[in-house]
Formats: structure tokens, sequence, C-alpha cells
């Protein structure tokens, strides 16, 4: 005989048993009109105890993210005050860092020089004794290296000095000066003769951008302008020798009077063939005198260093021949002497 339990069971189980009895549910509330309020205001405050530590947590996240934040940046700004001043550091990474924080390493008179300016100095010459010719600055290197850091810093204190002078004085240089600068360079061959070939030779032998070698250059423009707008003495001589030469005084024993070269025994006769790309003659004065003619005086150039006034002998397009008259220009530093009597520099580093 079968279980009542069993039977039961079976029953349960059996998909034609008529379902159970529907319990009733005696705690359910009933909503009315009346008690709506009252019922919204319990389902609120259910949901608050879920919604405040939400709340509570964002605030949370917000304080720890930022905590967080703060201190990889005080461990970066850290990490790289060690780098800058007591390792002396100039790789690319510490390069970028000091091209958005301002880090200081040297203050002349109340104006500060900026580290990058210094590692912008500094990279070029390590990659070029580097690559082109060798050098170990880990090893047996390194005092080279050190003379280096020395030269750098001296540089970008000099440009922070030339920066004074050239603001007292309102000199200034153009984007404009500049690349007609660099389409004089190009067009004489002397930066290569096309694009990828400037830039190549810029990356292999400096490790620069095109950028980077429009900084240098208007920096070495803007030295240029000051000392020739500063030299009277030199440039009364030069333009004093060109009203001379108007005049028709005689080129050669001008220039053995007054020129400052070592050719001046000469008559100034440069001695050789001129053509664009000659390394020779600086590229100021091989752009002038190709636009002249045989027997033609050019005016008073202004060639960085020297003031040259130049004839042609002969030209035939592809080579000249000429003699010049130079006018040595004073060195920046004649100029700089005096500010740092009055703007002393305190340097933040010691090599």
């Amino acid at each position: 005989m079968v279980p009542d339990s069993v039977v039961e069971k079976a029953s349960q189980l059996n998909p034609l048993a008529p379902p159970p009895e529907p319990t009733v549910v005696s705690s359910v509330p009933q909503i009315t009109t009346e008690t709506i309020a009252e019922h919204r205001e319990q389902v609120l405050s259910g949901a608050r105890k879920y919604i405040y530590p939400l709340q509570h947590s964002k605030h949370r996240i917000i304080t720890i993210t930022g905590s967080i934040v703060a201190a990889a940046v005080a461990g970066l700004l850290i990490y790289c005050s060690i780098g800058l001043y007591k390792l002396y550091q100039y790789n690319t990474f510490i390069y970028r860092i000091t091209q958005v924080v301002p880090f200081p390493i040297a203050r002349v008179g109340g104006t500060y020089v900026d580290y990058e300016n210094y590692l912008f100095e500094l990279r070029h010459y390590v990659h070029y004794y580097q690559t082109q010719l060798g050098r170990d600055f880990s090893g047996e290197d390194y005092q080279q290296l050190v003379s280096f850091r020395k030269q750098a810093l001296q540089d970008s204190i000099n440009n922070a000095y030339i920066k004074i002078l050239a603001q007292k004085n309102h000199v200034g240089v153009s984007n404009a000066e500049v690349n007609d600068r660099i389409a004089e360079v190009r067009d004489q061959n002397r930066l290569g003769d096309n694009n990828k070939v400037f830039d190549d030779v810029l990356r292999d032998y400096w490790g620069w951008s095109v950028n980077d070698f429009k900084r240098a250059l208007k920096q070495e423009i803007l030295s240029e302008k000051v000392v020739a707008k500063l030299d009277t003495t030199d440039m009364a001589r030069a333009n004093a020798a060109l009203a001379q030469l108007k005049a028709g005084a005689d080129f050669q024993t001008l220039a053995k009077q007054v020129s400052d070269a070592p050719d001046k025994a000469n008559g100034g006769d440069y001695g050789f063939n001129i053509t664009r790309s000659n390394p020779n003659v600086p590229p100021q004065v091989v752009g002038a005198i190709f636009k002249l003619k045989a027997g033609q005086i050019s005016g008073v150039i202004d060639a960085g260093q020297t003031l040259e006034i130049v004839q042609v002998v002969s030209n035939d397009g592809t080579n000249i021949t000429a003699r010049h008259i130079s006018f040595n220009l004073q060195n920046t530093s004649v100029y700089i002497k005096p500010l740092q009597t009055k703007y002393p520099t305190h340097e933040y580093v010691h090599f």
C-alpha cells in the first residue's frame, strides 16, 4: 500500500491537479487618496539610505583622486629637481618637462634664465659629438661634457643679457628676417637643396627640427643686430671707407690702409674663386656679390662678426673673383660686461 505522503507529493507534481488555494497577504497596506502622501514619504525614505552613501562615495573618490594626482605631481617635481640640480641630467624626458615647467637655472638681475634654454644649447653639442664623432661622455670623455655644460650655461646667460640690450635699444628680429636668412643659405646649397635633405642635416648633425634651427638662427641674428647698432665706431669706419670708394678712391690702396682682414697686404684680394656654396665666405656676402657685375662695389654688408665692402673683379655667374675691405665688429662681451655689474648673475648649478 502506497503511503499517503507519497500520494500527496505525486498530486503536487500532477499538472492536472487543482491549484492550491491562494494565500491571503493580510500585511499589504491599502493605498488611498488620504494615505498616498504618507506612503510616498515611506518609499523615499527607504531610497535615501542608498542615495546618501553613493554621494559620500563620490566625494571620497574625488578626494582620493585629487590626492593621488597631487602626490604624482609632487613626486614628478621632486624627481625632476633632483635630476636637474643634483644629477644634471639632459635626457629627452627631462628636456620635455623643462619645456612645460619653467625650472630656473640662473637669474640675471630680475630675470630668470630657464633651464630649458640651457638644455637647448647643451643637447645639440652632445648630439653632434656623440653621433658624428663617436664620443662617450659616460667614460673618458666626461670632462669634455663638463666643459660643454659650462659653455651651454654661459651661452644661455649671454643670450639673456643680449635680450636686455635688445629691449633697451629697441632691436628685434622678425620671422620674415629669419625666413629670408634661411632662404639665402638654402639658395647657396649650404644646408641641402631640398626640404628632406635640410631636415636630415638638422636631425643628424644637431638633433634639431626646423623650428629649433629657426630659434637658434633668430638668436644669432638678434646678437648681430645688437652689436651692429651699438658698435657705432666700426660702423662709422665702414661708412667712411664706402664714401671714399664712391668718391673714386682706389679699392686696393684703401684696403691696405683701413681693412682689418689678414689679406689687407694683398689689397683685400680673397685669393680664391668664390662659388655660391663656398664655406670660406659668409652667406650674406655671397648673396650680395652674386648680384654685382665686374667692377661694381657693394654697400656695407653686415656679415655677423664683420662689416664687409666687396669689389667684384670677375663674375661668370658661377665663379667670382673679388676683393674686400673688412671691419671687425666688437664681440658681444664688450657690451655684456657692463650689464654684469648692473645685473649680476646668480647660478643655481655648479658643474
